[in-house]
């Protein structure tokens, strides 16, 4: 086995098989395991909010779903992947709090979800697998040579996806 590549919150990376990626403390935030299965080229973004185009201060891209995908899918082109064969599998968006309220933005896990999903769908990458929803928080680690996403939660076995 390789090394661990670290993502942090509002971050994306890539590796290549040996190597694997991981990311910690998907509470709200979703976690997009990109993959190449030829090139065995995984990417991971960590997005915190849904869409760029309703905060002020967004020069971080990575922080968004609708930036932050699409800049980790550039990378991993640029790294050797094909745009034609990537997949993913999708982990986080939970509702850490309970607010007693249907206040939209109080539903930032779902919708981060739902602008994962949407943008996924756009780019016409297929979601093999997801663990998203719920009320825990999840580290992820994504496997290259296998393409497996494991996902770990306190109190709860470690799954595979």
């Amino acid at each position: 086995m390789g090394n661990m590549v670290k993502v942090g919150m509002a971050d994306f990376n890539i590796c290549h098989a040996p190597d694997a990626i991981t990311t910690l403390g998907l509470g709200s935030c979703v976690g997009i395991a990109l993959y190449d299965p030829v090139k065995k080229i995984a990417g991971l973004a960590h997005i915190m909010l849904p869409d760029s185009k309703l905060v002020k201060n967004n020069e971080n891209i990575a922080k968004f779903a609708d930036t932050g995908i699409d800049a980790c899918i550039d990378m991993m082109v640029k790294a050797g992947a094909s745009r034609m064969r990537l997949t993913a599998k999708i982990a986080g968006g939970a509702q850490m709090f309970a607010f007693g309220s249907n206040n939209d933005m109080l539903r930032i896990g779902e919708r981060n979800t739902e602008a994962t999903r949407q943008k996924l769908k756009q780019l016409g990458i297929k979601i093999l697998a997801d663990d998203t929803g719920a009320n825990y928080g999840r580290t992820i680690e994504f496997y290259p040579e296998t393409g497996d996403l494991l996902i770990k939660s306190v109190g709860k076995p470690v799954k595979t996806i």
